[in-house]
């Protein structure tokens, strides 16, 4: 048995989500009352392992929000939490279908104010935020699960807590705290605890963040204007995509980056060479300045004016950045060692959100970063109790929490009548060497995999154009032992990509001789949507003489999926059709990735098998 201390807000801000069969537990203190789960935190992770325990296993479940200390989570108007099972992406997501929906030039030619013009762009991130939260509330109470609004931590007492042999029974103390350390605690006792409350931004010292004007990728959820010139530290997705989103609200745009080529970063995450090359040529060829192998050492920030909703917006004195190679000494002569901008966002990694939960008092370990350790069934270092999402680290995507999440749950209640849903084993012939690493079923699954093993989830990158990857790149099939190669093929090599988005390329590794496709790597529109095919192709074992079989509904993306597998299987054929047709095909840009190359990775040079 699980034991936790819970503190609930006033009533104005709870959140009434009723049990079917008691009363709504921030009215329930009984001790005695005890559920299967208490999830602690509910963005996408809590909350969907929550649905899962309760629909299921039918399991008594109470869910636990832990407030968030940052971001437009709060729907001023009405009072309402807009945080309640969204991503802490959902705003970006959120502003870039606003910054392809509105044009702010139009608008601008028109007479409408920088002040109206925001409040419109933000006016469409809260209606598409309030929309999920009112879909989250609604499945909750379907489900039947309990919520209280509160923080918990462990308590000291907890490693003197009553133990019994039996694990299930073994008693965990949390208490929770409303904000500022006030509010009525409620016990809440539980078979088993899942820790699922997320990531935080990393904050370097040297930064005066203010929320005004300098910023995370947290906090710049609370931007109140439309900056005319912003720069960006960082060269993960995150820092990619905000760049194209400003880029695309008409702000000019800087991006700061430590590497000497900006390819290599986005490599090191993951992205294939050629994607990487792809993704980083678009953010060149549509206006984003690029500041190699630099850092900002000094900031120069003038004092604030007014209430930060319009006079801050119209600010003429600019934010000043004085930059240094990213070793401490000067940039190369010729190189701008100062930008001036209107708003700076540091977006140069996340940290596990676990520091105040106490997790040292109940024995629970944790990495240097925060991330707390967990075992192949997603447990603790302390009993029944288990971590699912960005609070165990890599790689802070929100679908690989909601798997780790369900793994978890499957790990706490499933039995040997359980139905839970099994996936076909990439390879049969040996089901405990998993090529795919996806593997979900029998003695080759190993929930922590989706933390460890980066081919085990799809990535997407919501920048404008998309990228997306599942799977093995070809040099990572090579170093698994694979004789691998890989083909490709162009947006511009399909009916709708030549009409609607020409530019782009889809890749396909696969394993020689037999073609089974080992990975597929994306940048170009919808990328993020094609990639779930390409993740059913590797996890069914399908090959690239399959491809060339396969039939697509007319003119759309997929057939890029038959075009890269024909130019695998007639690599003479491609490169000769290609070679006739370059100014069709291919536009020319400058290459980004290397500075002694002038052609873009997608022009003949580049693409030709």
């Amino acid at each position: 048995m699980t034991r936790l201390k819970l503190a609930a807000r006033p009533r104005h801000l709870r959140t009434l989500l009723r049990d079917t069969s008691r009363k709504n537990v921030a009215g329930h203190d009984d001790e005695g009352d005890v559920y299967d789960l208490c999830v602690v935190g509910a963005g996408p992770v809590g909350v969907q392992s929550a649905l899962s325990a309760a629909t299921t296993f039918q399991k008594r479940v109470i869910l636990v929000d832990a407030p968030r200390a940052s971001g437009m989570h709060m729907n001023e108007a009405t009072g309402e939490d807009l945080s309640l099972g969204s991503p802490t992406g959902l705003f970006s997501k959120a502003l870039r279908d606003s910054s392809k929906t509105i044009r702010v030039s139009s608008l601008r030619g028109v007479g409408l104010g920088e002040t109206s013009i925001w409040n419109e762009i933000v006016g469409n991130c809260v209606d598409l935020s309030t929309q999920n939260a009112q879909d989250t509330r609604r499945s909750l109470v379907s489900a039947g699960v309990s919520f209280v609004r509160g923080f918990g931590t462990f308590q000291a007492s907890t490693k003197n807590s009553r133990r019994s042999d039996n694990a299930s029974e073994n008693i965990v103390e949390m208490t929770a705290k409303q904000d500022g350390g006030q509010g009525r605690h409620i016990t809440i006792s539980a078979r088993n605890i899942l820790i699922a409350t997320g990531s935080k931004p990393f904050r370097p010292s040297n930064i005066p963040f203010d929320g005004v004007r300098l910023f995370d990728s947290d906090s710049i959820n609370t931007l109140s204007f439309l900056p005319k010139s912003i720069a960006i530290t960082g060269s993960g997705i995150i820092a990619i995509e905000y760049a194209k989103i400003f880029r695309n609200l008409g702000s000019d745009v800087t991006l700061i980056i430590r590497a000497n080529s900006p390819c290599d970063a986005l490599t090191k995450i993951g992205l294939d060479k050629d994607v990487a090359a792809a993704l980083v040529s678009d953010l060149v060829q549509s206006g984003i300045k690029i500041q190699r192998g630099a850092q900002v050492k000094q900031f120069l920030v003038p004092e604030a004016a007014g209430d930060g909703t319009e006079h801050i917006g119209r600010l003429r004195q600019p934010i000043r950045l004085l930059l240094e190679a990213r070793d401490g000494g000067s940039l190369p002569t010729g190189r701008e060692d100062e930008i001036s901008c209107d708003a700076y966002l540091a977006a140069v990694g996340r940290l596990s959100n676990s520091e105040k939960l106490g997790l040292d008092t109940a024995g629970i370990d944790v990495d240097k970063y925060g991330g707390i350790h967990v075992d192949n069934r997603l447990q603790t270092t302390c009993p029944n109790v288990y971590a699912a999402g960005d609070v165990v680290g890599h790689p802070f995507l929100a679908s690989t929490g909601v798997a780790q999440g369900n793994a978890a749950v499957v790990a706490m209640f499933a039995t040997k009548s359980s139905k839970i849903p099994r996936q076909l084993k990439c390879n049969p012939d040996n089901p405990r060497r998993c090529v795919c690493g996806t593997c979900q079923s029998g003695a080759s699954f190993d929930p922590s995999s989706l933390v460890s093993n980066p081919s085990a989830f799809p990535t997407g990158i919501w920048s404008s154009p998309e990228a997306a990857f599942y799977g093995w790149n070809v040099q990572q099939a090579i170093d698994g032992g694979l004789d691998a190669g890989e083909s490709k093929a162009l947006y511009s090599e399909c009916l709708r990509g030549r009409v609607f988005s020409p530019y782009g390329l889809l890749k396909l590794v696969f394993e020689k001789p037999a073609g089974r496709i080992l990975g597929v790597h994306i940048c170009g529109d919808d990328a993020c949507e094609l990639i779930h095919y390409g993740m059913e192709l590797v996890k069914a074992r399908r090959t690239i003489k399959d491809l060339t079989a396969s039939l697509y509904s007319a003119i759309t993306y997929h057939e890029m999926y038959r075009i890269a597998a024909q130019a695998a299987l007639d690599r003479a054929g491609t490169r000769k059709r290609r070679e006739a047709q370059p100014t069709q095909v291919w536009r020319q840009r400058p290459r980004v990735c290397s500075q002694e190359s002038s052609t873009h990775p997608l022009t003949t040079s580049g693409i030709l098998p």
